[in-house]
């Protein structure tokens, strides 16, 4: 790169750069290739997010599948909330979370055969464990008041592990359970897996739990029969992706003695941020801008998610849920097939540098990058590991090497800078990414915060299971082994020999059926009971 070259690039830096005071925040879109030409011909478009995002904000019906607002902004100034009861409700909420919090850490609200709760369980599935798992990653203390734990799956050999590591501190680990309906099959059944454990262990259940869940829920009619210690509100206008700063991420959070306060107080300042109808003005509108460009409004090319900092390492795959669950979608909002969506993916730095940065670098560019910057090292004073360099120089100098040659091989990056990883500052990460996407969506013209592929592979699966307990039925009343596909062929659906092999195969593997034969001639096996 010649001084031209390199005068022109500072001069570009200067143009683009995004600083907030209040937050000392930095946003770098200038080594993302656009012009003046595209800006113009965008300008229009986000003229009108700007004034979805404002209407989404009042009220409006944001989800129109569903017909439900969507109102996560909310959730962090009750103020701006659209009626007195939504707003009383949120603050409700937050006092009952504060109260109980300080309530179990001072022992007043305790297990039956314990002084105090040590640990938490957090049982929940997609972003009723992504957003928790986020935080704690990168903000719980190295000694917090209670260690936290997070049941994701329905893995049962998984969920056996995590007991195994809890161990004897199961009689003084209180277990929540996020469900906003209650029927949600990952959660109910990783619930009933811990009531197990517990009754194994000669306890009850009920004095170790807790529900974070919609008032009348199926989950909230077994916390009030079985009398749960608490049950906290989840609000049907906001989505699973968009909960961390509802009851979902507070409460495990400020267990773990996370300042949950700072971290609505950081996305407080954020939406204020970019709630500003300038696109130069605006993080999220500029975000949302380098997507765009960068993947042609059709999702062209990948986010590759960078943060130079271990305790933000989860921060890509929390990213994962709410760009691509958001986004991904078959159809806009006039019923036309578009296909949208980005693909997200990431680690972290400088572990990238010794994995796939080589192809980002000189292999497939079907991508652009979002490097996290974090300009504090550590609270402590850092050695030289060579004279005048520091362990934390390193991280720093492999951050803008990496960005330097990737764009000299015509690889496109934005760069995002914080002073330090702080509640506040998460608070802030999670509202601008939240924006973005609104912003986002609103260019392309598609609903963000429904989720139709998720709820078919739902449905998909309880047909598999509702299968399942049909073929129980019948090889339970089979006076021998049968062929599998005279076991369809009973079934009635004789089309669907692959997965009623498949099917039997997961039951025989558990010793609940039995299949005779040789395995590698899937069609001359015999199934039994």
């Amino acid at each position: 790169m010649d001084s031209m070259d390199a005068s022109a690039l500072w001069q570009r830096y200067q143009d683009w750069l995004y600083y907030h005071e209040g937050l000392d925040f930095y946003l770098d879109i200038s080594r993302m290739r656009f012009d003046s030409s595209q800006i113009a011909a965008l300008e229009p478009r986000f003229e009108k997010a700007f004034q979805d995002m404002a209407a989404l904000e009042a009220g409006a019906i944001a989800n129109p599948d569903e017909n439900r607002m969507v109102g996560h902004y909310w959730l962090r100034n009750p103020e701006v909330a659209p009626t007195q009861e939504i707003k009383e409700e949120i603050s409700h909420n937050l006092e009952a979370i504060a109260a109980f919090v300080q309530k179990v850490h001072a022992g007043e609200i305790k297990p039956p055969n314990a002084p105090k709760f040590t640990d938490v369980l957090s049982i929940g599935i997609g972003g009723s464990a992504l957003g928790p798992q986020f935080v704690a990653d990168a903000l719980a203390a190295n000694h917090p008041p209670m260690q936290v734990h997070f049941m994701d799956n329905t893995d049962p050999e998984g969920m056996d592990r995590l007991f195994a590591r809890i161990g004897d501190r199961l009689k003084s680990t209180l277990v929540i359970t996020i469900s906003k309906s209650g029927g949600t099959p990952e959660s109910r059944n990783g619930m009933l897996e811990a009531k197990s454990a517990y009754e194994k262990a000669g306890m009850t259940f009920g004095p170790h739990a807790v529900a974070i869940t919609m008032v009348g829920s199926k989950l909230y009619q077994v916390a009030q029969d079985e009398s749960w210690l608490a049950t906290f509100a989840m609000y049907d206008w906001v989505g699973g992706r968009t909960s961390e700063l509802s009851a979902v991420g507070l409460l495990p959070a400020a267990l773990q003695g996370i300042d949950a306060q700072a971290m609505l107080a950081g996305a407080r300042e954020m939406d204020h941020a970019t709630r500003v109808a300038s696109l130069r003005q605006n993080p999220a509108a500029l975000l949302a801008l380098a997507w765009y460009i960068a993947g042609n409004g059709k999702g062209e090319k990948d986010m590759v998610v960078l943060p130079y900092k271990d305790s933000l390492l989860l921060f890509s795959r929390y990213l994962q849920q709410l760009v691509m669950e958001s986004l991904g979608k078959q159809y806009d909002l006039d019923g036309k097939p578009v296909f949208q969506g980005i693909a997200v993916y990431g680690n972290k730095g400088s572990t990238d540098q010794h994995a796939y940065v080589q192809q980002l670098r000189d292999g497939v560019a079907n991508f652009f990058l979002t490097f996290i910057e974090v300009l504090k090292d550590r609270t402590r004073e850092s050695i030289d590991v060579e004279p005048g360099v520091t362990s934390g120089d390193y991280l720093s100098g492999l951050l803008q090497g990496s960005r330097q040659a990737l764009y000299e091989n015509n690889r496109d990056s934005i760069t995002l800078t914080i002073p330090e990883v702080t509640p506040h500052h998460v608070g802030a990460l999670i509202a601008l990414y939240e924006r973005a996407v609104g912003f986002y969506a609103s260019l392309v013209n598609i609903n963000a915060y429904h989720q139709p592929g998720v709820e078919a592979g739902k449905k998909a699966a309880a047909d598999v299971l509702s299968l399942q307990s049909k073929l129980v039925e019948i090889l339970a009343n089979a006076p021998a082994a049968m062929p599998i596909a005279d076991l369809a062929a009973k079934a009635g659906i004789p089309d669907q020999v692959e997965t009623i092999y498949k099917i039997v195969r997961h039951l025989a593997a558990n010793g609940r059926a039995k299949l005779e034969g040789d395995r590698g001639k899937v069609s001359d096996l015999q199934v039994s009971r």
